[in-house]
């Protein structure tokens, strides 16, 4: 047992690497007495909270750069390495560009800003956790936030859909709290990188040991949208204002797949575990690409057929913690970067259309011909997502492919060729729904005149990101450079 002074000490070296952390708790109490003592909660709020954001990725930068091997954070409670730093750094990018998406809304107020810090701040501590009561607790900070924030349309729609979510939620915590219980029992610790743990699950190999690590995965599962722990993405979705999709489609997204990474790579324990744990996550992955697809082809309202599309990318992100290989990551960390850039580029227009009452697909009906680079710019959102050069999108899918067919090589696991097959399918189905807007938007005529008022900062942030994605397709080597420099040691 730690004294005192120990406690205190490991503390005040803990805080040198704290500071985006901090940022975001300093940045919390400055927004809700922003929004208690100032009258007018317009740009100077919407100013306030970028800077804040923009000044956490600048930390999360800087520490990318400083760390370069694995450190232990407060009593070993938190572990921090480049790979966590990096999907931090992914994290405080969502994080500016839901500001930056959130200065066309019409209510701007101190606590919708503080919410999103505190839910960033969950999903930093996330990445980082090394403890289980670390990562429940951090899940849970990720969580209370989303629940307010799905609410935040103040419609009766939006309050559905957040209690929905706070059900779902907490059903979810609950199973996972309940298999957190079950390893402790097992392994009489709760730290899931150290000797005794990993020792006590090599010792215990059975199905009572599969049972606890599937009902802890349900948290992480949850977090991702992944399926079977779905069902409350699409009405969510649905009826929360756009920046607030884009900020869950992405955030806790990155978040639940960090600590999965990192709690999965424990239990394989190197390859030498006799439970093969990537071929649960390989169902897993398979179920979520399967459902996720195939439901979006059903879908007539934008942001719904977003939602089944961000449980089907789930599925993807999942292939970087069936391999388990350092190449294997590193491209689902391209991926992720791909997804992020295309996916706030789309909601980017969707809420750009969505304010002049262009709701549903079939009212994108000739804006194409009307307004074509507004258009064009959803387009090369949608092509990303999709898979199709020239974007970043295509590179993405195509590392993922090769990554799973190397593992495939080199083990013959008929599993992975399973997964490999099944994400080809699903990727030409998705060109179904992907191109659904295109569609409606470039050859359909138009049913209804429309008045669409441009915005500079739209189109001034979309074409950056447009520029990045196809960046990223041309020259994919500055990026996996960057990547390769990632140690995955935990």
């Amino acid at each position: 047992m730690q004294g005192i002074a120990e406690k205190l000490e490991w503390i005040q070296l803990s805080l040198g690497y704290f500071l985006p952390e901090l940022m975001l708790c300093i940045s919390v109490l400055v927004l809700l007495l922003a929004s208690l003592f100032t009258k007018a909660q317009g740009r100077v709020t919407d100013t306030v909270a970028l800077s804040f954001f923009t000044g956490t990725f600048i930390l999360s930068l800087l520490q990318y750069h400083e760390v370069s091997y694995n450190i232990p954070l407060f009593s070993g409670m938190l572990r921090l390495s480049n790979f966590p730093i990096y999907l931090k750094i992914l994290i405080d990018l969502a994080a500016v560009l839901t500001v930056l998406l959130s200065y066309s809304q019409q209510e701007r107020k101190g606590e919708y800003y503080a919410l999103i810090a505190t839910a960033t701040l969950g999903a930093h501590l996330l990445v980082m956790s090394s403890h289980l009561v670390m990562a429940f607790l951090a899940l849970e900070l990720i969580s209370l936030p989303s629940y307010a924030l799905a609410a935040f349309g103040f419609q009766k729609k939006s309050m559905e859909a957040a209690l929905k979510y706070f059900l779902f939620g907490s059903v979810a915590s609950a199973i996972m709290l309940y298999g957190m219980s079950m390893l402790y029992g097992q392994t009489l610790t709760l730290d899931f990188t150290s000797t005794e743990f990993v020792q006590a699950i090599f010792s215990g190999q059975n199905y009572f040991l599969i049972m606890s690590v599937c009902f802890v995965l349900v948290g992480f599962l949850f977090k991702m949208s992944s399926a079977p722990v779905h069902p409350w993405a699409p009405d969510v979705y649905e009826a929360s204002p756009t920046p607030v999709v884009a900020f869950f489609s992405v955030v806790p997204k990155l978040a639940g797949l960090g600590i999965l990474i990192h709690f999965v790579q424990v239990l394989n324990m190197n390859g030498s575990s006799s439970i093969r744990w990537y071929v649960i996550i390989s169902l897993i992955a398979m179920l979520t690409l399967i459902v996720g697809n195939f439901a979006a082809l059903l879908q007539k309202n934008p942001k719904r057929m977003m939602a089944y599309s961000s449980i089907a990318q789930s599925g993807f992100l999942l292939i970087g913690a069936i391999t388990l290989t350092e190449q294997g990551i590193v491209v689902m960390l391209y991926y992720a970067t791909a997804f992020l850039l295309a996916n706030y580029l789309v909601f980017w227009y969707i809420a750009y259309f969505e304010r002049q009452a262009v709701v549903e697909i079939g009212d994108y009906a000739g804006v194409g011909r009307t307004y074509p680079y507004a258009s064009i710019m959803l387009l090369i959102g949608l092509v990303s997502l999709t898979g199709l050069p020239p974007t970043a999108g295509f590179m993405a899918k195509l590392f993922i492919f090769s990554s799973l067919w190397t593992s495939y090589e080199n083990t013959q696991a008929i599993i992975y060729l399973m997964v490999f097959f099944v994400g080809l399918l699903n990727t030409v189905v998705s060109l179904f729904f992907y191109l659904k807007i295109p569609y409606q938007a470039f050859l359909k005529a138009e049913s209804q005149p429309l008045t669409i008022k441009k915005s500079v900062l739209v189109n001034f942030f979309g074409l950056i990101v447009v520029i990045m994605l196809l960046v990223l397709f041309f020259m994919p080597s500055g990026l996996m450079g960057w990547l390769n420099r990632i140690n995955f040691a935990f």
